[in-house]
């Protein structure tokens, strides 16, 4: 429980100022959104990959375990959507709560304060494989406007460009300029509070109820994730902490971001904030459950 306690709290008192002042104040969320996109995130992805250290064999095998989990989540949002006679925007919302976790800043030190220092190392590549999707796939998802079109949208998003800067300067060895280095610091520094502002700023204007659609994102996120994760890890291969971190990382709820991007590219921000919400909230049953399980 202080596992969970350490990870979600901060989480909740951050959204908690959000929620305060979206209630005092009139903010333009788009703004809030493309002030993040542009510039705080960019520099949170430069900042992460240029610190990270891979190991190589694992880390294939573990980009390779969430690329197919990634793809066969999206596939059942996709035809679920369909299937349910989603609008598009509930469509667009289904995708992204569903395939988009949070193996940032709550997996990260969950996964640190259950498995260690060799958690966290294996946990730092799922993130790496999120960050680079998050980069280049999901926008053209959400963009719904042909491969074409969303792939000019992707190349113009600074977030691409300072993932490959980042892994060529991890794999270069190369040292930031001390300048640069604390301006891109401070910037990433305030990626996450700037999200976690917006999901208050959200939940300010949204009712606190929730129905089919969140209940069923959240399973998705929750449930059918990690399960689909657990079996595509035996596939490839995976055994022992490999496995435990992918499973854990599959397994946690709807990323804060996520709302960013569907406030920039399309979707049901209300839906959305509620999803991440009520995933949240449900996590702190699922996810010992989880991490028992996946140590079996």
């Amino acid at each position: 429980m202080g596992i969970l306690i350490s990870a979600v709290l901060p989480i909740a008192l951050v959204a908690l100022v959000g929620i305060w002042v979206g209630r005092i104040f009139t903010l333009e969320r788009q703004t809030l959104a493309r002030l993040s996109i542009y510039a705080l995130v960019p520099a949170l992805v430069l900042h992460s990959l240029a610190k990270t250290t891979l190991e190589l064999g694992n880390a294939i095998a573990i980009l390779t375990t969430f690329i197919l989990n990634t793809a066969f989540l999206y596939l059942l949002a996709v035809t679920l959507g369909r299937l349910l006679t989603f609008s598009s925007d509930e469509k667009k919302s289904l995708i992204a709560t569903t395939i988009f976790a949070n193996v940032g800043n709550m997996g990260l030190p969950f996964v640190l304060f259950s498995l260690g220092e060799a958690g966290l190392e294996r946990a730092i590549v799922y993130l790496v494989g999120s960050s680079l999707m998050t980069a280049s796939v999901f926008p053209i998802v959400l963009q719904g406007e042909g491969v074409l079109k969303g792939l000019r949208y992707t190349l113009g998003l600074p977030v691409l460009w300072a993932a490959i800067a980042g892994i060529m300067l991890q794999g270069t060895g190369t040292i930031l300029p001390l300048p640069m280095e604390r301006a891109v610091t401070l910037l990433s520094d305030g990626a996450i509070p700037l999200a976690l502002l917006m999901l208050g700023i959200q939940l300010s204007e949204t009712p606190f109820v929730f129905g089919r659609h969140e209940l069923m994102a959240a399973g998705l996120r929750l449930i059918v994730s990690p399960l689909l994760a657990f079996n595509i890890a035996n596939i490839v291969g995976l055994t022992g902490i490999d496995r435990q971190v992918v499973v854990l990382q599959a397994a946690m709820p709807v990323a804060v971001n996520s709302l960013i991007w569907v406030t920039e590219l399309g979707g049901d921000t209300v839906q959305v904030a509620r999803t991440i919400v009520l995933s949240t909230l449900l996590s702190l049953g699922t996810l010992p459950i989880v991490l028992w399980l996946s140590s079996q």
